[in-house]
């Protein structure tokens, strides 16, 4: 038989590790050949390509991102080739199987949650008996019928082969992201994760895990994914894995993690701050919600206050970069507690805060009490809210405006200098700048059309000033210094119209020619010539005293001079600060 075992990513980065787990299971037994898509590749193109590989069965990797395309892939083999038989597994299909084989015919198999050994003795039958009742955990028509057989029990984590020794994958490791588990299932019972649904946490073979960790580094990998539900559920078992990970290393390599953050323990922080190279870990902490009656509905156990020591820790300790989550449409928590929940946790100010919205994921225990709360929702994948008994329509809306410009403007880190002051002085809090800015954005249609680095900065400004925003002249300089800070060359054209007159200009230049000890001894080191201070700086007159900015945060109505360096040999800007009269740094 020729078999293939594929599924479409949401992007190209992105690798499936369970068809790994499938091909790995089924050696030697049987060949099974990997490939993969992404949902944004045409159908035809990814149909074309599967027929050429003649296969006799293909197996489908499906979840809430990718259900809909597989689906019309799969309908269109069918109409090929009716001969090819489909075998669909993962975690979307796993749950409502009857409706899933009497919605979608083309399905001849269906695997029930872990598909590893039921995957190869499904291949065993077709192969040979072809006796589909001795198969637990899959869903099969006979006679016009579906059949749905037991589930099997839990797999032996430490018995499985590595999904990691693939000839195939090697050129691939250093452009994608790879993910491995140490673990299976979750503590918690989170009423909107279908990790919920699983009890207890099996984990893996420690020393298998590292040896594949070893290999994967040895092999160009950059970038490991740890997806284990919550990697520090074991405080000796986290400390263990952060040691290795921090003495075998290799340079380059960035480790992700989704941890708890309110059971992390002090101690582990102190020594991640203490031994973790700078960059070599990333945390991706859940926080969804901070209102206690929220979390009590969903059966989530969370102390904010812990959390908040751990996440504070960590940013303390300047090793780490933290992503937080959040979930709009959980029970009970309307627009305005959602407002406290995004303002608790922008307080914390992680480096990335994803805003996502609830979606009903079929199997979870939210799902399954959806009319206690009044939850409606899309039929079709993603499953996502459209309102609930205190959360309307037109309040998901005015959330998603708060969620593009979050995106734009904080996560990217384009105009932290500016942000932090709008969010703290010019607006009642960080949800009110983001909300008033968004619903501005979709008023004036920019959802709809790209921007350039400079578009962003030019709305900004111009939704400010027709905002009547006070202290505009101190909001713009912090504009002009994240501009510049981020710009790696020298911008032709800035998003403003420079200040100095020529004449105005070389005076300045000739006097920090004459005495460069007036911006420091990092410039005085630079020992910069009249030509490269023409070709590689911008000149920019500031309304703050930018020097006493820069050292201590504090904003002091002065005029200064803020000298931008665009360094040809590292691309990284250096700014420089002096008085308007020029005489000191």
């Amino acid at each position: 038989m020729k078999i293939v075992v594929t599924t479409l990513n949401a992007k190209y980065i992105h690798t499936n590790i369970a068809i790994r787990y499938l091909k790995a299971y089924a050696q030697p037994e049987f060949d099974v050949e990997l490939t993969e898509y992404t949902i944004k590749d045409p159908t035809m193109n990814i149909v074309t390509d599967l027929i050429k590989k003649k296969p006799n069965i293909i197996g489908f990797s499906c979840y809430i991102w990718n259900i809909e395309e597989t689906i019309k892939v799969v309908k269109m083999i069918k109409k090929i080739d009716p001969s090819i038989l489909i075998v669909i597994g993962g975690p979307e299909v796993t749950y409502d199987v009857h409706e899933w084989m009497e919605k979608v015919p083309e399905f001849d198999f269906i695997v029930i949650g872990e598909g590893e050994q039921t995957f190869k003795q499904l291949l065993t039958e077709l192969e040979n008996n072809h006796e589909m009742k001795a198969v637990h955990g899959i869903a099969y028509r006979k006679d016009d019928q579906i059949v749905i057989n037991p589930q099997r029990n839990k797999l032996d984590l430490r018995e499985l082969p590595s999904p990691f020794h693939f000839e195939e994958d090697i050129p691939h490791l250093g452009k994608r992201v790879t993910y491995i588990e140490t673990s299976r299932g979750c503590p918690f019972s989170c009423q909107f994760c279908l990790s919920s649904i699983e009890v207890g946490v099996r984990y893996f073979d420690r020393e298998k895990v590292k040896e594949d960790i070893r290999y994967l580094m040895k092999n160009g990998a950059k970038t490991i994914k740890f997806v284990d539900r919550t990697f520090n559920i074991s405080r000796s078992y986290a400390l263990e894995m952060f040691r290795f990970l921090i003495d075998e290393h290799l340079p380059g390599t960035v480790f992700q993690f989704e941890i708890t953050a309110d059971i992390m323990r002090p101690e582990v922080i102190e020594f991640l701050n203490k031994e973790a190279p700078a960059g070599l870990f990333r945390f991706e902490i859940g926080v969804q919600s901070t209102n206690d009656p929220t979390n009590e509905l969903v059966m989530r156990k969370q102390n904010f206050e812990k959390l908040t020591r751990t996440v504070t820790l960590v940013k303390e300790g300047k090793k780490i970069d933290q992503h937080l989550d959040l979930i709009a449409g959980l029970p009970e928590e309307d627009y305005h507690t959602f407002k406290k929940t995004f303002n608790d946790v922008f307080a914390l100010r992680p480096e990335e805060l994803q805003l996502g919205f609830l979606k009903m994921l079929r199997g979870t225990g939210l799902r399954l009490r959806a009319n206690d709360h009044k939850y409606i929702y899309m039929d079709h994948s993603p499953y996502e809210i459209l309102g609930n008994n205190a959360l309307s329509f037109d309040d998901i809306i005015r959330i998603k405006q708060v969620e593009d410009v979050l995106e734009k403007y904080w996560n990217d880190h384009r105009m932290d200098h500016t942000i932090e002051y709008l969010v703290t002085k010019a607006f009642p809090s960080p949800f009110d700048f983001f909300q008033d800015f968004g619903s501005y954005w979709e008023e004036k249609g920019w959802e709809r059309i790209g921007h350039q680095l400079e578009d962003l900065f030019k709305r900004l400004y111009q939704f400010l000033a027709e905002k009547g925003i006070n202290d505009l002249d101190i909001i713009a300089d912090l504009m002009k210094l994240d501009y510049l800070t981020n710009s790696k060359y020298k911008p032709r054209k800035p998003w403003w119209d420079l200040d100095f007159e020529k004449q105005e200009k070389s005076a300045i230049y000739q006097s920090y020619l004459e005495t460069p000890s007036q911006l420091g001894a990092d410039f005085e080191g630079l020992k910069l010539s009249e030509k490269d201070l023409y070709k590689h700086t911008v000149l920019e007159k500031m309304t703050i005293h930018l020097k006493v900015y820069l050292e201590t945060g504090v904003i002091k109505r002065e005029p200064s001079c803020m000298l931008a360096f665009f360094n040809p040999s590292n691309e990284k800007t250096i700014i420089f600060g002096t008085t308007l009269k020029a005489t000191v740094k």
